[in-house]
C-alpha cells in the first residue's frame, strides 16, 4: 500500500484566457504570495478564502514548508483534512486588458474551478514547481501510518 492510498488533495485551476486551454501541469494548490514580514499561515487561510469563497476546514494543519517557484514566488503549504464541495467555489476576480492591445478591460475568476485529485492525479496536473508539497506530503503521510502502525 503507498502511503497516500485513499488521500485525495484539493487543486484549482487557474482563470484567465492564458490558462483556458492548458490541463496538465497548470493546476495549482490554493496559495498566494506573501511578503517579507507577512504571517505565512495567515496569507493562506485569506488566499484561500478568496480562491475558493470560502474558509479552509478547521483541523490541524500540517506544514508542508516552502517552495520558491520558477518565477521566484515563494509558496508555503498545509495540509488540512477536510470535506469541501469543489463544485460550488467561487472565487475572486482580476481585470486585464483582453483581447491584447485592444484597450477593452475584461474580468476574469483569478480560479476557474476547483477539482479533488488523487496524489497520483495530482502529480500530473500540478505545476512542476509544486511537486515537492505531494514529495513533502507523502512522507510525512508515511511517518504518521508507520507510527500508527508501530
Amino acid at each position: 500500500m503507498n502511503a497516500t492510498e485513499g488521500i485525495e488533495v484539493l487543486l484549482v485551476h487557474p482563470g484567465g484566457p492564458f490558462w483556458a486551454r492548458k490541463d496538465a501541469g497548470a493546476w495549482s494548490i490554493p496559495k498566494g504570495e506573501y511578503d517579507d514580514g507577512d504571517d505565512p499561515a495567515a496569507r493562506a487561510e485569506a488566499e484561500f478564502a478568496e480562491e475558493l469563497g470560502r474558509g479552509a476546514p478547521p483541523g490541524q494543519r500540517l506544514d508542508l514548508g516552502e517552495v520558491r517557484q520558477a518565477g521566484g514566488k515563494r509558496v508555503r503549504a498545509w495540509a488540512v483534512q477536510g470535506d469541501i464541495d469543489a463544485l460550488t467555489t467561487t472565487s475572486n476576480t482580476f481585470d486585464m486588458e483582453w483581447p491584447p492591445r485592444s484597450g477593452e478591460h475584461r474580468s476574469f475568476p483569478e480560479v476557474d474551478k476547483a477539482a479533488w485529485f488523487t496524489v497520483d492525479e495530482a502529480r500530473v496536473k500540478l505545476l512542476a514547481g509544486q511537486l515537492p508539497f505531494l514529495e513533502r506530503l507523502e512522507s510525512m503521510t508515511r511517518s504518521e501510518r508507520q507510527v500508527d502502525e508501530g
